[in-house]
């Protein structure tokens, strides 16, 4: 006869399944460990605090991802707002978060390349992320986002043009 699993057993499950993949979908998003640390734990208060309603609609993890990706561009716009405040504009706070970000530990190339996805807006950002970093398939991203599939790949698409247009940007200014 199986267990009946509390909803503290199921929330401690979700944590731990969770946790790295999510800190790091977060902190590619945000670009700062503290942000991602801060948010992380915001999320999985919010999931604590929903799972009595969940319903089973979608897939646990999925229904997971949806409120971190929510809570975090939910962030963004709240830094947007900041930044607005502080007359700066949201591309230099990010460009500021990479370059300062003691916890970066990879190549001048990698940095730029951070730099050129931090630049996207927050929705190309995030289907960038979600689809070359954490491999996910367009048919997860979709459930998470509720945005249909072909929109999806067109946001990539769009995204990874526009990378690549300002890797080449810098490589051109680094040439000369």
């Amino acid at each position: 006869m199986a267990a009946v699993q509390t909803m503290e057993d199921i929330f401690n499950q979700i944590v731990k399944e969770n946790s790295e993949k999510l800190y790091w979908h977060v902190r590619r998003m945000v670009n700062s460990h503290e942000d991602a640390d801060d948010l992380l734990q915001d999320i999985f208060l919010k999931v604590w605090t929903a799972l009595p309603s969940y319903r089973g609609e979608a897939q646990l993890g999925t229904w997971v991802w949806r409120i971190a990706t929510n809570e975090t561009l939910n962030f963004l716009r709240r830094e947007k707002v900041r930044a607005a405040i502080r007359l700066s504009s949201p591309d230099m706070e990010m460009e500021r978060k990479i370059m300062a970000d003691p916890y970066f530990n990879g190549t001048a190339a990698e940095r730029e390349f951070a730099k050129a996805v931090a630049k996207l807006p927050d929705k190309q950002r995030q289907v960038f992320i979600m689809r070359w970093w954490d491999e996910l398939p367009y048919e997860q991203i979709s459930e998470i986002s509720g945005t249909s599939i072909g929109a999806l790949k067109a946001s990539y698409h769009i995204a990874r043009e526009k990378i690549e247009a300002a890797l080449n940007l810098k490589a051109d200014e680094l040439s000369k």
